[in-house]
């Protein structure tokens, strides 16, 4: 689609993404399409119904970045976030991972879940939102009259001198086969996704299940979407020229006599699709800069456009509740959830569908590792607090030895209480 000036191009690219999120907004609120849920009944009822949803989504994602990979369609080598670079900060994504995934099983939800339960008038997850969104913020932009941020101040003098400088990106194809990674990516990514199919299609539960079908369809499609809208979808033409919003803001001080109109962020017009912790940080830079228009993202977009969807399903069908705190216990809850999102997610990169669907269509090992970090921080967590309320006067070890016992992470023979 071709416009013939940014000013159009940009704002036709904003409504897209927008309805795009509001779309899947709405169809994840009514399949109960939930990350931090497919975890808890796997976990708590070995029900893997939503985590075959889940995994559906990724499948999507990784065969329809191949497929249009290899057409030609997109191009995101040049993404954001750059979940194919050639530094693997693994040690941040499993860290980030885990303690997303506790701050998601204490908070109520991931970061896509608390925009649905406020779309749906979950008033508290307002706070987790911009609990989310201020640690996010902090973690890469500096505090006021100062050049620290959080990630300087409490992670990166010890965290990052343990990454990994790799030679190539870090996709499983580039790392496989760095002369031909294209041709990798289509190998890989097709026995992947094929075995994925698999494991997901082989449930006569799932695929009795109208829901969970369509809830896993609709976010890997949506996925794709945004893939598609912010790489190949959207040109402009000057004087014969065919730029795209990254390359045209680039180039923006050669094309343009005046600085009106030029996103203040340049990241964000990089190709990219959902994910829902950086976001929720440019949200709260938004508002603080008093919703300043030049500093709309594509993230802004998704954020509203997922709670949109959810408020207008929750209309539609007359499930709209206000909810507001049951305890002070469920408040400090919603809190250190909120605060462990902002951290969590900022380090590893993405959320459970950041890293959870968009980075693994992107086959990038640290999305696997970040994937990995956020189920199992949740599932220990969810074990953790299932034992403290039947065995009040156990001890944290016995819990934490038993909890990692049930994982199969430990022998059973260091079970300290009996499996529930």
């Amino acid at each position: 689609m071709v416009f013939e000036s940014f000013a159009e191009a940009n704002s036709f690219f904003l409504l897209t993404i927008f309805f795009i999120a509001l779309v899947m907004g709405a169809i994840v609120t009514k399949t109960n399409f939930c990350t931090m849920g497919a975890i808890s009944d796997m976990t708590n009822m070995s029900d893997f119904g939503r985590m075959r949803a889940w995994v559906l989504a990724m499948a999507v994602g990784i065969i329809g970045v191949v497929v249009m990979e290899s057409t030609g369609v997109v191009d995101i080598a040049h993404m954001f976030p750059p979940y194919r670079g050639s530094q693997l900060i693994w040690a941040e994504n499993l860290l980030g991972g885990i303690l997303f995934g506790i701050g998601m099983t204490l908070g109520s939800g991931c970061g896509n879940k608390t925009l649905i339960r406020i779309g749906g008038g979950n008033i508290k997850s307002i706070m987790v939102l911009f609990l989310i969104g201020i640690v996010a913020y902090y973690m890469i932009n500096p505090f006021p009259d100062s050049d620290k941020t959080l990630m300087s101040v409490l992670f990166y003098d010890w965290i990052r001198p343990l990454s990994i400088s790799l030679k190539t990106p870090q996709d499983l194809g580039s790392m496989v086969n760095a002369s031909n990674p294209l041709a990798a990516r289509q190998l890989i990514g097709g026995v992947l996704a094929a075995l994925m199919l698999i494991f997901i299609f082989k449930s006569s539960e799932f695929r009795k299940s109208f829901d969970h079908v369509l809830g896993g369809l609709a976010v890997g499609v949506a996925v794709l979407a945004a893939w598609y809208a912010s790489s190949g979808m959207i040109q402009i033409d000057i004087d014969g020229e065919s730029y795209g919003l990254m390359s045209f803001v680039n180039n923006w001080d050669m094309l343009m006599d005046t600085d009106i109109g030029k996103p203040a962020l340049i990241r964000p017009s990089s190709p990219q699709s959902f994910t829902f912790v950086n976001p929720m940080g440019q949200t709260v830079g938004y508002i603080g800069r008093g919703f300043n228009s030049a500093y709309l993202t594509f993230g802004l977009m998704a954020v509203a456009g997922v709670i949109s969807g959810s408020f207008i399903w929750s209309l539609l069908t007359r499930s709209f509740r206000i909810e507001w705190f049951a305890s002070f216990k469920d408040f400090g809850n919603h809190l250190i959830g909120g605060l462990l999102m902002g951290f969590g997610g900022t380090l590893a990169l993405g959320c459970t569908i950041g890293q959870g669907v968009t980075g693994i269509s992107t086959l990038a090992l640290g999305s696997f590792i970040a994937f990995f970090g956020i189920v199992f921080g949740s599932a220990m967590t969810m074990k953790i607090q299932l034992y403290k309320m039947m065995y009040e006067d156990a001890s944290m070890t016995a819990i934490v030895l038993t909890s990692l016992a049930d994982m199969k992470l430990l022998p059973n023979s260091l079970r300290k209480l009996e499996s529930i």
